[in-house]
């Protein structure tokens, strides 16, 4: 859990931007953050948000791996070129946004990376925030060999009546949900507009509808993109309570045993 390490044990951890082989055998951009102490260590695939593969998230993959995970992020924008995260994510949005079948076959291949890793545990899970929150979804729900799925307000999941056709996102993801392979922990904001509460509630009934396993969580006074400390939605309080949850959530669904690495 948060701000639980012992002050007298061991933490370290390395982080670079390395290569793998991505959708396609594909050569994309990672970051990999990992801990430096003995394993093995549950795995993380990480899935960036629509700012795109930028610098936010690579301080998130730190805190993972602080806590003991094994975290590759892949560049899900990749094939749209190289500049800044700014830079990219404008290119991404003018062409309207990543294919669905792109992210997943990433997010696949990273799993698959995964399991190369010689400290790896055999259990990973799949967490995103915003676009990577229905993003991790949808995996969680078409790619087998995930032990746990968090989703960070992500929005998009509820069908829109009569919303014009898009080639890249052949189904919200609701639609997924009876393939749902993995426990699911939702965090939402209360003022959110994407989702809305009301989207929420029928996600969770989708849930219910098939006997998933889930938890959601829903903070007062908090709307979309809560823990980003660098926006103005930023509310710290909300933030580590939700980050508890979250560690929580981990730790009983990847039997993260490894204590001597800060979880």
């Amino acid at each position: 859990m948060w701000n639980s390490f012992r002050t007298d044990q061991q933490l370290g951890l390395t982080a670079e931007i390395t290569t793998f082989s991505g959708n396609n055998d594909d050569t994309i951009h990672a970051y990999v953050a990992r801990p430096t102490t003995p394993g093995p260590h549950p795995g993380i695939v990480a899935v960036h948000h629509m700012p795109g593969w930028d610098e936010y998230y690579q301080e998130f993959s730190e805190r993972l791996a602080r806590h003991g995970y094994i975290v590759i992020t892949p560049n899900l924008y990749e094939r749209f070129g190289h500049g800044t995260p700014d830079e990219v994510t404008a290119t991404v949005r003018a062409d309207g946004g990543v294919d669905d079948a792109s992210v997943v076959g990433d997010c696949a291949a990273a799993l698959d990376w995964l399991k190369e890793q010689p400290d790896f545990n055999g259990k990973a899970g799949v967490i995103g925030s915003c676009s990577g929150g229905r993003q991790s979804v949808i995996v969680a729900s078409q790619v087998p060999g995930f032990s746990a799925v968090v989703d960070l307000w992500g929005g998009g999941l509820v069908p829109v009546p009569d919303a014009p056709p898009n080639p890249k996102k052949p189904a919200a993801g609701l639609e997924y949900t009876p393939q749902l392979n993995a426990p699911l922990l939702g965090i939402f904001g209360n003022d959110d507009s994407h989702p809305t509460p009301e989207q929420v509630d029928i996600h969770e009934a989708e849930l219910q509808k098939y006997g998933k396993d889930y938890e959601f969580h829903r903070f007062d006074d908090a709307g979309h993109g809560f823990f980003y400390y660098h926006t103005p939605n930023y509310r710290p309080k909300q933030t580590m309570e939700a980050w508890g949850i979250i560690f929580g959530f981990l730790d009983k669904n990847l039997s993260n045993d490894d204590k001597s690495a800060g979880s």
